[in-house]
């Protein structure tokens, strides 16, 4: 068989093994190494296996992926997601679906103190789905916002998406993450604007607040949120200004929320225990994951498809655009099946050479992949931050919480346009790096 076909029979397994079960890392890892040992050799396969173990686990920038979730871990265990919650329900109150308005802020509050999307709705639901019980609204409304609120966590830095993406293209994760920051606070005011409008439309859905809120206990409540202000600031201020490094960047604000949960009272072994045991996991599946695409992209390269199909997309005569919206259709029939990282491992090494030779900014598509990711999170069947939210609301039934999330999706729609018509909304922060 010819390098090519080999190449495709390789790829046809990679989705059989995932259908049967197999964990992804591991697909792509075997996969990829009989690939190598077949169009080279068994003694040439190894060493590849063994250096791109050493040299994933050794990379000095990937430390900050354990320290990002150790932040979220620290700043849910100093009471933050309570306060922001808190501030932001009595801001906004009064609107139309306020608790939903005020849980979206909070999932954006606190997003930028995590790194993780599951994190930011699990956290989030414990907080605002009493809340918003208590006052009459729909479950389906409820459960809806957070699980879609949630997912700002993959893109408001520090976002995970952003690291991994940048570990598999090579790009700098400070401007990435730099990147994401306008365009995730225009996706939480566009999520904002569903939750009113669906409120608006049907009244019955969220019950208006009939208890006052004084100026007084407002600026009480939105005194609460400094730490997270400050944690924020300092974070990726310190990147944007090139003070330190991503990896520094998290060790600071991880050590920044330590201090604010001993300060508080708040930090025991238990939470001590359960951060670093939940930093380890994540960092454990997102460095195998890595290490598995990497072993199958050296197979990819050797059959040449990624040279052959962006140099084949490069002759279309069409434009640029037309095959960026069928990546992105591409994107989202995978969120479907899979979730945002196991999609990033398995496209991009096929996909970003293709968007490199369009002449598209990869930092700006990593901005665009990773929205299209963030739709996975809350699309059928797979829906990770929709089971996440199930977890909580056992009351729930998950066909309910899919169709109170459905409308969000349109928001993350409209901002890939946006941005894919303004590009500087994305690219502006990081150029001024």
């Amino acid at each position: 068989m010819s390098p090519v076909v080999v190449g495709i029979v390789g790829t046809l397994v990679v989705f059989l093994l995932l259908f049967l079960g197999m964990p992804i890392a591991f697909a792509l890892m075997l996969v990829g190494f009989l690939g190598l040992s077949h169009l080279s050799s068994l003694e040439a396969a190894l060493p590849v296996l063994a250096r791109t173990f050493y040299e994933v686990a050794a990379h000095y920038p990937y430390t900050v992926i354990p320290l990002f979730i150790v932040m979220g871990g620290f700043a849910a265990s100093a009471g933050l997601t309570h306060e922001l919650y808190n501030a932001f329900d009595k801001c906004f109150r009064k609107l139309p679906g306020g608790l939903g308005v005020a849980t979206i802020a909070a999932c954006a509050g606190f997003a930028a103190v995590s790194g993780s999307s599951v994190a930011t709705a699990a956290t989030m639901a414990t907080v605002a789905l009493p809340e918003m019980r208590r006052f009459g609204y729909s479950p389906r409304l409820a459960t809806g916002c957070i699980a879609a609120g949630g997912t700002l966590g993959f893109l408001i830095p520090p976002s995970i998406g952003f690291v991994v993406y940048g570990m598999l293209t090579e790009q700098s994760v400070g401007k990435l993450l730099i990147a994401g920051v306008v365009p995730g606070l225009i996706l939480a005011l566009a999520y904002i604007g569903i939750v009113i409008f669906t409120v608006r439309l049907r009244p019955e859905l969220a019950p208006s607040s009939t208890e006052p809120v004084s100026l007084r206990e407002r600026i009480r409540a939105l005194w609460g949120i400094w730490e997270t202000l400050l944690v924020f600031t300092v974070v990726m201020g310190g990147v944007y200004k090139g003070v330190f490094t991503p990896t520094e960047a998290g060790a600071v604000g991880a050590t920044m929320l330590l201090l604010a949960a001993m300060l508080k009272g708040k930090l025991n072994k238990t939470v001590l225990f359960e951060a670093l045991k939940e930093a380890m996991r994540v960092s454990v599946m997102v460095l195998t994951l890595v290490a598995g695409a990497n072993i199958f992209s050296y197979f990819l390269a050797l059959t040449t498809i990624p040279t052959q199909v962006a140099t084949w997309v490069a002759g279309l005569e069409v434009s640029r655009y037309v095959i960026l919206g069928f990546i992105l259709l591409i994107y989202l029939f995978l969120g479907c099946f899979l979730d945002a990282i196991s999609m990033m491992v398995l496209t991009l090494p096929v996909i970003f050479p293709m968007v490199l030779d369009l002449g598209f900014d990869p930092i700006w598509f990593g901005v665009i992949a990773v929205l299209m990711m963030e739709a996975g999170l809350i699309t059928p069947p797979m829906g990770l931050n929709i089971f996440t939210v199930a977890g909580v609301a056992t009351d729930t039934p998950v066909e309910e919480i899919f169709r109170g999330a459905a409308p969000f999706l349109l928001s993350i729609f409209a901002v890939v346009i946006l941005i894919t018509i303004f590009p500087q909304l994305a690219l502006f922060l990081p150029s001024k790096m």
